[in-house]
């Protein structure tokens, strides 16, 4: 019984990164709908994209601090109220500006699950099997965008953007309600003096033994004072803190956003008709879920340094051919969709799942949930700048620039995450915690 319990936690754990995954990758079908049926600018269109990044940026602001005081589970079970909030009011928008109000409200609750799962995950989770659990978020994502796809292309022919939107209702719901039943957190627990319950929580995910183990590594580590907001700036901190928000910059800068959001939009420019795009992003999808199993696999064989390296070359690669084929030649659509297909292997892979697995790692206990609203402030607002930028800069100056941009700034993400990012394998957090400690010492 144990064991199948300790999958219902970490299924309903990650249940917040499907809703993450479905409210951003809808979008990118209903915005050709929305743009006909409520005449877009540029400007509008962009926002409409953004305002999920928008209020993602609020979002990820105030979980941290809210998870550190209340617990990661009560600050999940906000997300899927405002979850459910946004799906309505998204649905039903009578106008643009509503529309762009309630995708701000979906947004506070992306912002909140994206820094708050990978958390709870990684705080439930033995280290050895930590890398392939805490990837149940970003695995949930996947296959949320991919439902997104297939929904789209279920309302294609109608048209019907509400109902795009408005069944995202359901899996809200569905994490609302399954959350309440769920454990807190074992480190948030004996962190606020509840060691009886802390020891009970870890006994649903680990054997007697390694209970034991594990609360003795956490009262070596976490036996100071709590944290405060003022650790964050403080001297020993920085170093990581750097680390996290490189990385949180770097996933939305080497073009992430412009791939998930804007692929039908670019699949249209390049010659598919609306129901051919949306078609093509669902073989995207299916692409994007499979990479990310494929990944999963990987990254307690292999590390999280080595899974992003990799993915760097080849997002880089994809989208450095993209930009200079459609730029200096004259190629058809497939080609276009082949080399969006390749970029979506390699992030899917890596950063996509990597980025959000050692944010959850490399922060000290104390200060986890706000250094981690501090990333992922940092991480939807870099998605925020180029999201809204992008049907911008692309009428001024063309997608074929902007891609290879994105593959130049890959490169350079690539020596960042060489020369600064740590391994974190196999190592438990405390272990990782003490570590850097005493690097930064040094």
């Amino acid at each position: 019984m144990q064991k199948y319990y300790k999958w219902i936690i970490y299924f309903f754990g990650s249940l917040g990164g499907l809703l993450f995954g479905y409210d951003t990758g809808v979008i990118s079908g209903a915005l050709l709908f929305i743009k006909r049926d409520l005449h877009l600018t540029p400007f509008l269109e962009g926002m409409i994209v953004s305002g999920v990044m928008l209020g993602a940026m609020i979002g990820a602001g105030w979980c941290g601090t809210l998870s550190d005081k209340l617990g990661r589970k009560k600050a999940i079970v906000i997300s899927g109220i405002l979850f459910s909030i946004g799906a309505v009011g998204t649905a039903i928008a009578p106008n643009v500006f509503i529309l762009i109000l309630f995708r701000i409200v979906l947004g506070l609750a992306v912002g909140g699950a994206s820094a708050l799962v990978p958390i709870y995950l990684s705080e439930m989770t033995p280290a050895n099997i930590r890398g392939r659990v805490a990837s149940l978020n970003t695995f949930m994502n996947s296959v949320g965008i991919l439902l997104a796809y297939i929904v789209d292309y279920a309302f294609a022919s109608s048209g019907n953007w509400h109902w795009m939107l408005g069944l995202a209702l359901i899996p809200s719901l569905l994490l609302l309600f399954g959350m309440l039943s769920m454990p807190e957190s074992p480190r948030w627990l004996f962190y606020r003096g509840k060691e009886k319950k802390a020891r009970e929580v870890l006994s649903y995910t680990r054997d007697e033994n390694a209970v034991e183990s594990e609360i003795q590594n956490i009262k070596q580590i976490n036996n100071k004072e709590k944290g405060t907001l003022r650790d964050l700036v403080a001297p020993w901190l920085r170093p990581t803190l750097i680390v996290g928000i490189g990385l949180a910059i770097f996933q939305q800068f080497i073009g992430t956003s412009t791939v998930f959001y804007y692929t039908p939009t670019i699949l249209v420019n390049a010659g598919l008709g609306s129901s051919g795009a949306i078609a093509g992003t669902i073989g995207i999808g299916v692409m994007n879920l499979l990479c990310t199993v494929f990944g999963i696999l990987l990254i307690d064989r292999i590390g999280r340094r080595l899974l992003l390296l990799m993915g760097n070359v080849g997002m880089s690669l994809a989208l450095g051919v993209l930009g200079i084929s459609t730029k200096f030649f004259e190629v058809p659509a497939w080609v276009s969709l082949i080399c969006l297909a390749f970029f979506i292997i390699a992030f899917s892979t890596s950063w996509g799942m990597v980025v959000w697995i050692v944010l959850a790692e490399i922060f000290p206990l104390k200060v986890r949930g706000a250094a981690m609203g501090v990333s992922s402030v940092i991480l939807w607002g870099a998605n925020l700048i180029v999201s809204l930028l992008f049907p911008l800069l692309s009428k001024a100056i063309g997608n074929s620039y902007l891609y290879i941009i994105y593959s130049i700034i890959g490169i350079g993400a690539f020596v960042f995450v060489y020369f600064l990012v740590p391994e974190t394998k196999g190592r438990s957090l405390e272990e990782i915690e003490k570590d850097l400690v005493n690097k930064m010492a040094i």
